[in-house]
């Protein structure tokens, strides 16, 4: 078998494997000014995408702009976050070199979809294929690619413990190569049980106080998963953004989150915002949370909350992500200022950071990993590939970290 990495490898973002020049992983988006794209023109046979995040799913409909139409291989919640994600990309860059696709592209991938559930055997390009509940979001997958010599297991994004979403992933499929996903090989995750009650405790004592609590998150995954907070513990709460639409959705797939009734109270308690009539700028006002896209304070409607609130040391902006570095987010954490709308901000309302990654930590990939001593691991999406593949291999494992580029060619154990 041969595993080509056009994106992903030693580094975040873009992610993106070609099996046997026929069938291609993934194929993401780096959302960096401008954006950066998997490498390689690729044409193949079929498309199968792990789950519906940017940098797996982002740049799909750029696939379907010639006169080929692959096959592409999802699951039902991760197809409609794609063509959700697309969408919102034509928004921001359609019409301009930013954007590899067109409207009508998108329209070409709802033809071109093939949708699947978990441990359902399908053919691709000449492979037998499996997906596996990878625990990340909802519809994530692991995805198993079979070509009758060689098993391949690519992790795609997964997570071993459960979050509030989704449960954790207990797959452990056999395997005889294993491209492993390793975002946060050096960290220790808090309890998330730990990390709810802070967050909880935090956000009830600034009301307490009178303030208002902005709550920067994820459209996907993230946002659901802190309303489903909020809901258990009896906070009150708007959602805004991209975020309201990807709730609606999931509400159309129940049997892709861990539990259908939470899920469906958290909706109902959360208060949907419009954005008419200056509704926003009310809110802010207000003695309540909103949870709202950006994640990292690049855009959404957090650039309309987050001035409003900043000059009362009383609010509070509390960060849920993973901030990457140059963005607004990393910023206002390491400086206590932030650029919106082009213009530096100081901001005087208390700022925290809170750990409610999708990913498995350290431990979570050691134990997922111990399951395959006996493959072939090669290690992606990180920022420390080499180096925990080094850790890999002086534990007895055969582990290496391709570059971008790269093609391996495994014998397989068939």
């Amino acid at each position: 078998m041969d595993i080509e990495f056009l994106g992903g490898a030693r580094e975040v973002g873009r992610s993106a494997v070609l099996v046997n020049d026929r069938l291609l992983l993934d194929y993401g988006m780096m959302a960096e000014t401008p954006p950066q794209f998997p490498v390689g023109d690729p044409d193949p046979d079929a498309v199968v995408v792990s789950h519906g995040h940017l940098d797996h799913a982002g740049a799909v409909p750029a696939l379907v702009d010639g006169d080929g139409r692959p096959p592409i291989h999802w699951t039902p919640p991760t197809e409609e976050l794609a063509l959700t994600l697309a969408r919102d990309t034509l928004e921001l860059h359609g019409g301009t070199m930013q954007c590899p696709f067109t409207e009508t592209d998108v329209r070409r991938v709802t033809q071109a979809s093939e949708r699947h559930g978990y441990r359902e055997s399908f053919e691709a390009a000449g492979h037998e294929v499996t997906f596996f509940d990878a625990g990340h979001i909802p519809g994530s997958a692991h995805v198993l690619v079979d070509d009758g010599e060689t098993r391949l297991l690519y992790t795609g994004d997964f997570h071993t413990d459960d979050q509030q979403l989704v449960a954790g992933t207990t797959a452990r499929p056999d395997a005889d190569v294993v491209v492993c996903e390793s975002t946060y090989s050096d960290v220790e995750h808090d309890d998330r049980a730990t990390v709810e009650e802070r967050f909880v405790e935090s956000v009830e004592t600034t009301l307490w106080e009178g303030g208002t609590v902005v709550v920067p998150a994820f459209a996907i995954g993230r946002t659901q998963e802190l309303l489903l907070v909020c809901e258990e513990h009896g906070v009150p709460c708007y959602v805004d953004g991209m975020g309201k639409r990807v709730t609606e959705m999931l509400r159309q797939h129940p049997e892709f989150v861990r539990d259908e009734d939470a899920f469906r109270r958290a909706k109902s308690h959360a208060r949907f915002v419009t954005g008419r009539n200056g509704q926003r700028k009310r809110i802010a006002d207000q003695n309540t949370v909103v949870v709202t896209t950006s994640g990292m304070l690049s855009g959404g409607p957090a650039m309309t909350y987050v001035p409003e609130i900043r000059a009362n040391p009383t609010n509070k902006i509390t960060m849920t992500g993973y901030q990457v570095e140059g963005t607004p987010g990393r910023d206002l954490l390491e400086t206590g200022r932030a650029e919106i709308d082009g213009r530096v901000m100081p901001v005087s309302a208390r700022v925290e950071q809170y750990d409610f990654s999708a990913h498995a930590d350290r431990e979570g990939l050691l134990d997922f990993l111990d399951s395959y001593r006996d493959a072939e691991v090669l290690v992606n999406h990180g920022d420390r590939c080499e180096a925990f593949a080094e850790e890999l291999r002086a534990d007895g494992v055969a582990a290496g970290a391709p570059e971008i580029g790269e093609v391996v060619t495994t014998a397989g154990g068939k």
